[in-house]
Formats: structure tokens, sequence, C-alpha cells
């Protein structure tokens, strides 16, 4: 099922970062979670489709950072 609830201590287990990082992110709505009595959750479908934007978005870094590296020279 993709939409788990999953805690900030499972997160920072599945995405292998601090869970200071997550609150900081989650906090600065980089993320996409939701607080339940004062308690940050987030749902495995949202994480699963933010990772693979955040993958795209660094994809596309990468190729106009080649880009200006090749009109430089």
């Amino acid at each position: 099922m993709t939409d788990d609830i999953l805690t900030i201590r499972e997160v920072a287990d599945y995405l292998k970062v601090t869970e200071r990082t997550l609150y900081r992110l989650a906090q600065e709505g980089k993320l996409p979670a939701f607080k339940v009595g004062g308690a940050w959750r987030f749902r495995r479908g949202d994480l699963e489709q933010w990772i693979k934007s955040q993958s795209q978005t660094e994809g596309e870094a990468e190729r106009r950072t080649g880009e200006e590296r090749r009109s430089r020279k």
C-alpha cells in the first residue's frame, strides 16, 4: 500500500538521512509531511513521488551544468 503513514524515524531509515534533516525539510515545506498531535508524519506515496521529483531535478541540473561547461570551451 502506497499510503502507509510513516514516523520520522522510519523515514530517516528509509531515506538514510538524520531525523534532524527531516525536521528541517518538513518545516521548510521541502518535504511532503503533516503533523498529528505535534508529531511529523509522512505518506509513503508522497515520499516516493518526492524522490522521483528530486531525481528529475538533479538530472536536469546536471544536464544544464554539462551544457554550460561545453559552451564555455
